[in-house]
Order: C-alpha cells, then structure tokens, then sequence
C-alpha cells in the first residue's frame, strides 16, 4: 500500500473526506465520505498520524472517473474497525463545545451498527485482538455498550432509554481509559493508578458536566457503575443502584471476563457468563445477556463431529447449535475456501470448545462471513 503522509489542511472541518484515512499500519480510521466534526477532531487525528492510500487520493483528486478508481464498497468489518478511533476522537473532544450532540450522534450509530448485524457485533467482542492491548480502554467501552445493548434491548426497554445506556456505557470510564490500556498490556498498577481507578466514577461524571451533559439517567448511570447491591462497591458504597448502572455494572464485568490480558487469557463464555449470573443474583438482565450470547456465541473456536475445526459466525435456533464456518479439513488441515455448518445437523454437531493456542491459524473475518456491506 502506498501511504502518503497528510498536512492538516487536506481535512476540512464540516466536509466529507474526500479519502480514507489511515495509520501508520495501513489500517482504515475513517471511511472516505465521514465528516470531521470540528478544529480539534482534526487537530487529534494529525497528532496521532493522518495517513491516506494514494489510490484514494488519486481518484479523490480526478472525481473518481475512469476504471482504474474503482473501490471495492465499505463493510460492516471496516465500520467497526473505525468505530474504536472515533471513539478516540470523541472522547478526545470532551472540553470542545458541542460534545452531548456528538455523543449522541456518535451513540446512534453504534446502535445502528449493532443493529444491522447482531452476530459481527458479537464476533468482534468475543474474538479480540491480543496485539491491541493498548487500545483496552476505547475496545472495552465499545463493547460493553453493545453488550449493555442488546440486552436492554432483549429486555423491551424503549429506545431513548438504550440510547442513553450506551452513551453512559461509552463515557463511564473516560477518565481512566489509558490507565485501562496500560494494565491490559503490563497487567500491573502503580498505588496512584489504583486511586485514579477508584475515583474515576466521579471524575467522569464530573468532566461530563463540565462538557455540558445535563441528562441525570446518565450521569447517575455512569457514577453508579461500580456500586453492588447490598453495598461493597465505590466510590459511594451504595446498597442500590440505578437500572442503567445495573446493566453496565453487569456489561462491564462480563466483558472484563472475556477480554483476553497480558498476564492472563480470556475466560470462556459459559464460565463467565456463570459467574456474571451468580454475581448478579439471577438477574433477570444478567439473563439477557447469557442469552444474546448463548453457549458458543461468535467468535468460538469449536471442534465438530466432522473433525474439522470452525470459527461460529451465526448464533441459532437453541444456544448449542449456531452456524459456523470451517477453517480446516476433518484432518485439521486449514483450507483454502471457509464452510458454513449447521450445527444442527448430528453431522456438524459442537463436540469441544477449541483453545486459541489449538488453532493453527487466523482467519479474518471477511473469509468467514463473506463480504457483508454496509
């Protein structure tokens, strides 16, 4: 790929890019068509590496004529792709005027994504990539907000209020989220990083004021999220909590569960999902969510009757029998075109989960699902 490093003034305020842009590695942050909200979302992207595909900027330059520019058209994959550095970039924007609109805009779609393809959503929760610890912070808020999600969702709470959930899901934790990179890739704290862990309920609540949030739901939500019913939890040690704060306390530890660290991999979905239930009481949203997630939810590795190995792509009719596409042969020898299996079939049945370092390759996820566009 040829990358051409950018100059702050090919990206205007207000306008959509005329091209996709990229970091360092090549990987696409913003679709070409996204528009850059103001002086400081732009500024933050130079800082951290403006970069564009010369093909994009080539066909930018001619109005896309000619055979040559044509572009292959955004997927689903692309969209969550960016989504963590938009949320980088909206939370980087938190002192600049204007941040509840683009919050909720930015909470719309999200919502919107996640509605379009449950299944993807879940994929990328559950399959993570060890090699982007450092970015913890912004993938866990993303997360937990599509977790918290779906499960208000499943639970027929109305779409203001899902909203309002998923815009404190991805703010409860702003003022902590490098301190969440750094121990997802050292996997240790300093005495001060505890102390700013223990106080960022209120930190984050205090900051969403002073960028001009006034709705109570959320800044209850979001200063709640660590309290336990009964008491134990901070920075209040409250005995209850509100229903949002509920809903991301539970969001919140689940994906802590099935987040892979440095000093320890990701527990697995039934045990996790165990844990969150007795953590929680039998609630009846900790229900939610085991059920939008099921037994081998997207993202597993399984072994099936077959002999072949799979990734699951679809959830199905019962929690034990999703589609899934086979990476290898019956041999375990990875294959060149993926197989979608029903899992239903005594044929294809689920035999055992399948450990990350069993697996003798990566599939992305493209060639698992196919091309899924937006």
């Amino acid at each position: 790929m040829d990358l051409l490093r950018q100059v702050i003034d090919q990206i205007r305020v207000g306008e959509p890019l005329p091209f996709g842009v990229r970091d360092e590695q090549g990987q696409l942050l913003l679709a070409k068509g996204r528009v850059v909200a103001n002086d400081a979302q732009r500024q933050i992207l130079v800082e951290r590496g403006l970069y564009v595909d010369h093909d994009d900027e080539s066909a930018g330059a001619t109005g896309g004529g000619g055979a040559g520019s044509a572009k292959r058209r955004t997927t689903l994959f692309d969209l969550w792709k960016q989504t963590t550095a938009r949320l980088d970039l909206l939370l980087a924007s938190l002192d600049q005027d204007g941040f509840p609109t683009r919050c909720e805009a930015f909470a719309e779609q999200l919502v919107a994504l996640v509605q379009r393809d449950p299944d993807i959503a879940i994929y990328h929760s559950v399959r993570q990539d060890p090699n982007r610890l450092s970015l913890y912070g912004l993938s866990h808020a993303l997360h937990c907000a599509m977790v918290a999600q779906l499960a208000a969702t499943r639970a027929g709470w109305p779409p203001e209020q899902v909203r309002t959930l998923v815009k404190a899901a991805l703010t409860m934790n702003l003022a902590i989220v490098e301190v969440q990179g750094r121990f997802a890739t050292l996997g240790r704290l300093s005495d001060a990083q505890r102390d700013q862990i223990r106080g960022h309920p209120q930190a984050a609540v205090d900051r969403l004021q002073a960028a001009g949030v006034q709705d109570a739901d959320w800044l209850q939500a979001v200063l709640e999220h660590h309290e336990r019913p009964g008491g134990g939890g901070y920075p209040q040690n409250l005995s209850t909590l509100c229903e949002l704060a509920s809903v991301l306390r539970m969001a919140d530890v689940f994906m802590a569960k099935i987040s892979p660290r440095t000093e320890r991999p990701a527990l697995s979905i039934l045990d996790a999902a165990r844990q969150m239930f007795a953590e929680a009481g039998g609630s009846p949203l900790a229900a939610a969510i085991i059920k939008e997630y099921g037994i081998y939810p997207p993202g597993n590795f399984v072994q099936l009757a077959s002999g072949e190995m799979a990734v699951v792509i679809r959830r199905g009719a019962t929690a034990h029998t999703p589609v899934a596409a086979a990476v290898t042969d019956r041999n375990g020898i990875p294959v060149v075109r993926t197989a979608k299996r029903n899992t239903a079939e005594p044929a294809y049945a689920i035999k055992s989960l399948v450990p990350d370092t069993k697996m003798m390759l990566r599939v992305p996820p493209e060639r698992l699902y196919g091309l899924v566009e937006e």
